[in-house]
Order: C-alpha cells, then structure tokens, then sequence
C-alpha cells in the first residue's frame, strides 16, 4: 500500500491529519501507541477545532518531539531537539504559505470541506516525508 492510500484508510477510520502522522511515524519505528493517538486528537482542526494551526504541523512536531524530548525527570532532551523542530517548522511554514496561503486550516482549506479531501492528503503525505527525513539524517529512526 502506498502512502496516500495508507492516509486515505486512517481517515475512513476517522483520525484526522495530528493523528495521521503519529500513526504513520510509529509505524515506521515499529511501535504502537493508541493513548498518544488519541491524545493527538486535540490537535485536529487546527487544535481543537479552532482553524488555527493545522495539524499536520503541531502533530509533525509532537511526534519529532516523541524522539528528541526530555523523557523523564533525569532526562535531558536529545541534542537534536531543537534542531529537528525548528527545520520542520520553517520548512512547514514556507512551504505551506507558498502553495496554500498559510499554515492555519482556515488559510489551506477555509469555509470549503471539499479542499480538506482534495489538499490534507497531500499536506499530510509532504508532512509525514520531512519528518521522516529529519529523524533519518539525524540518526533518531
């Protein structure tokens, strides 16, 4: 199965784009985890349904943050975990901005629920594959 049709599948069972990644991101690692899924939940339409950041950035970042981030009370976060947030959220912004006008839901997809089947796939999909990269190249996954 592909990528989008992996995506399509999560979303006829429900989650939407926060949950998506987590999904695919502990998939990829070999690991479960339902309770952070469902925590991701509150990121969904644009955290908690506000339109405002879409959750494929605050899920992307939650879910760099599940590698790199302090883990415990005698924990310190990884090197690499300000690094890895900031690529992935420059790199969101920019690219969301030049092809959607923003990284609000209400900037990609507005009043039109017919743009959330057509652009979050694709937005999930590009999400998901920067993530990927960067806890690849930095040797997290």
């Amino acid at each position: 199965m592909d990528l989008l049709d992996r995506i399509m599948e999560l979303s006829r069972y429900g989650y939407f784009c926060s949950q998506i990644m987590a999904i695919l991101i502990l998939e990829a690692a070999g690991e479960e985890n339902p309770k952070l899924v469902q925590a991701l939940g509150g990121l969904d339409g644009g955290v908690g349904y506000s339109k405002n950041n879409c959750g494929c950035m605050t899920g992307g970042a939650c879910m760099l943050s599940y590698f790199t981030g302090k883990s415990g009370d005698l924990e310190v976060e990884s090197p690499e975990h300000k690094p890895a947030l900031g690529e992935f959220t420059r790199w969101f912004q920019d690219e969301m901005t030049a092809d959607y006008g923003g990284i609000n839901c209400e900037d990609i997809i507005g009043t039109n629920p017919a743009k959330r089947v057509e652009y979050c796939p694709q937005i999930i999909a590009a999400s998901f594959s920067k993530c990927m990269e960067i806890l690849e190249e930095k040797g997290l996954l």
